[in-house]
């Protein structure tokens, strides 16, 4: 019996980032009627304590000097790109 993750369909777990073939691992988790799939029991334990923390990330924020000042920059102008002219 071939096993490839190929010729399977294959789901990402949600806390961790790794592809998971369903029909191989039955680590499963019901949220809003939506069934997510994880790698190990440990990704689905930590996705059961808060959800709404792997499925709805915060944007990481810019670090360093540089990185708050485009922040700003960014939040001046609503987003849009600068203009020279």
């Amino acid at each position: 019996m071939n096993l490839s993750a190929k010729n399977k369909k294959t789901v990402v777990d949600p806390v961790c980032g790794m592809t998971v073939v369903p029909s191989i691992k039955e680590i499963i988790t019901t949220v809003d009627g939506k069934t997510y799939y994880f790698c190990a029991e440990g990704c689905r334990q930590s996705f059961e304590k808060n959800p709404r923390k792997f499925l709805n990330p915060k944007p990481a924020k810019k670090k360093g000097f540089w990185g708050r000042y485009l922040e700003r920059l960014e939040k001046a102008n609503g987003g849009r790109a600068m203009k020279c002219h």
